[in-house]
């Protein structure tokens, strides 16, 4: 059946997935039996699996890479004197890397304004 249209898809501590793993390991059940039990996808507790027992703990660690963190900001409507401070100094620390990687002042600039643009035509 599936999750409900337009629902997340849950989110699995590393704890959560060591201690279901632990289970299976210990013998408490078949993996597909915890798998149900813990409301887990059979498929994502079999990677698991093999990944514990190729990489132990450390292969339980989410590889999901962090969003972007301006995100957090741009989209509120009010932001906080410090929240402000924080977006600007992100901003900031953006632009400083692209100049390090080699990117002229004035390409950071035309970056910078084809991004407001695109946020002004939506």
């Amino acid at each position: 059946m599936g999750r409900p249209k337009g629902g997340k898809n849950k989110y699995w501590s590393t704890e959560e997935k060591l201690r279901i793993v632990k289970r299976i390991n210990n013998g408490e059940g078949t993996w597909t039996g915890i798998a149900a039990e813990e409301g887990a996808a059979r498929s994502a507790v079999g990677k698991w699996l093999k990944e514990y027992r190729e990489l132990g703990v450390k292969g339980l660690k989410s590889k999901k890479k962090p969003g972007n963190p301006l995100v957090r900001y741009s989209r509120r409507k009010t932001l906080t004197e410090i929240e402000k401070l924080e977006y600007e100094n992100m901003k900031l620390k953006i632009e400083n890397s692209r100049l390090k990687k080699g990117y002229s002042e004035e390409e950071v600039i035309a970056i910078r304004q084809k991004k407001s643009s695109k946020k002004n035509m939506q």
